[in-house]
């Protein structure tokens, strides 16, 4: 393996809760070289599903996270300069393609379309990624593979993926996990007794029952988490809730005494 990407490869497992067999369609899409697609509200699991598997296939991940900004350049690379005058510097995109790893484009219809062009090359039985400013054509290493996700439930039709680009994907869909297993999981990520993960996993459901009619999200696994371990850090569950939950989720203050009525119905009125 080529040093440059030995300090993308994870060492030890992250813990994954399987809601289904998405460990199993992952795993035979990946074997054939499908580029896989993962779709799912934000903090329900996707990222941490990734780096599961890219320490279960032992391939190297390399992340990036797109936004609207991001120029084809940001992925593929650029000349840069330095004591030695300029010099090409290879993106995340062709660093995995150029030595074998897993690129995963995180919130990708975040992205412009103009530039999330430049996979579709990659995406078919091409393989290839054209380096047009250095003159060089990149052949994919054989174990490259892609992974792109992104929330459908929060983009505008503006932001969705062009149907030349969905159709080069596989595609799982993700959502947030049963109540008893988001329960194991809050309890096992944030270290709290599974009695008060209950509570939160409740305050958490009453939330994304709104959604649609005023929060745009609910309380997510990864907010959750967050709660937990400040709880278990001896912060009051309802300031912990209030700084981890309930205030970043919207700025409506009628949305957050809603919010913060969940709270006070699990954990009781403020001392």
């Amino acid at each position: 393996m080529d040093d440059s990407i030995r300090p993308y490869l994870i060492e030890r497992e992250p813990y994954y809760r399987a809601a289904s067999d998405e460990i199993l369609l992952f795993g035979a899409a990946i074997a054939r070289g499908l580029p896989m697609m993962l779709k799912g509200p934000t903090g329900c699991g996707k990222t941490r599903f990734v780096e599961h598997m890219a320490w279960r296939l032992k391939l190297p991940l390399i992340t990036m996270a797109c936004n609207e900004d991001m120029t084809a350049s940001d992925l593929v690379g650029r000349f840069l300069l330095d004591a030695q005058g300029t010099v090409w510097h290879d993106g995340p995109l062709t660093l995995a393609v150029r030595h074998g790893a897993i690129c995963y484009l995180d919130e990708i219809v975040e992205a412009r379309q103009d530039t999330t062009v430049v996979i579709h090359p990659l995406t078919d039985g091409r393989r290839i990624l054209p380096l047009d400013k250095r003159g060089e054509l990149v052949r994919a290493h054989a174990d490259f593979r892609l992974v792109v996700s992104y929330n459908p439930g929060y983009q505008s039709a503006a932001k969705d993926m062009k149907p030349s680009t969905r159709q080069r994907f596989g595609a799982i869909d993700f959502d947030f996990l049963p109540r008893e297993t988001e329960i194991e999981v809050v309890t096992h990520e944030s270290g709290i007794a599974p009695e008060l993960a209950a509570r939160l996993v409740k305050i958490a459901e009453q939330s994304r029952a709104l959604r649609g009619r005023g929060l745009d999200e609910g309380i997510s696994t990864r907010m959750l988490v967050h709660a937990g371990g400040l709880i278990g850090e001896g912060i009051a569950a309802h300031d912990a809730c209030a700084l981890a939950m309930t205030v970043p989720l919207t700025d409506d203050r009628d949305l957050q005494s809603a919010l913060a009525g969940f709270v006070e119905a699990q954990f009781g009125p403020r001392a």
